[in-house]
């Protein structure tokens, strides 16, 4: 019994959005197995056929293991390849992080940890870290000023090059 377009574009929708049952399924295969076709449904047609030609396909175990043979055998060196340069990295990495631990260990050898304090008076201490702080701030003003100064050079220049630039206009 031959299905309208409209039902199978119905059921197309439904197959797309994986929701057909298996009786619908193959509704779907016999339409698109018909040597007619409607044109707007060719391109669902050809999927369909190619459905079809894949499922009916025998495969031989002989021929199945040939044709896998035939695919790994190429990739056998590959592997290798790949599992050589792979332990040169890791051998390299572990080089590196030996040359690494083994200055770090060297370097606090050599140098103590121990931090002292250099105050015995806690007021001696916030005195002396108050005048650190004051000088760094005083310092900091004369850079705020000497940044002022090239803030005015740099709109005085722009100002020089906006009238150069409507001079060379008119």
């Amino acid at each position: 019994m031959p299905m309208d377009s409209k039902k199978i574009e119905q059921l197309l929708e439904k197959y797309w959005e994986c929701e057909t049952t298996l009786d619908e399924e193959k509704a779907l295969r016999e339409f698109f197995n018909q040597a007619e076709v409607p044109l707007h449904l060719k391109e669902s047609a050809s999927l369909f056929r190619y459905f079809e030609q894949q499922r009916q396909q025998v495969i031989t175990d002989v021929a199945f293991e040939g044709r896998l043979k035939k695919a790994i055998e190429p990739q056998k060196g590959k592997m290798r390849s790949l599992v050589y340069s792979s332990l040169r990295i890791a051998a390299g990495i572990s080089v590196v992080l030996a040359s690494f631990w083994l200055v770090r260990t060297q370097i606090r050898e050599d140098q103590p940890q121990e931090i002292t304090d250099t105050y015995d008076d806690p007021q001696k201490a916030f005195e002396e870290t108050k005048r650190a702080l004051q000088m760094i701030s005083k310092n900091f003003s004369k850079g705020q000023k000497a940044t002022a100064k090239l803030n005015l050079i740099n709109e005085a220049k722009d100002k020089i090059q906006t009238k150069d630039n409507d001079k060379a206009d008119s």
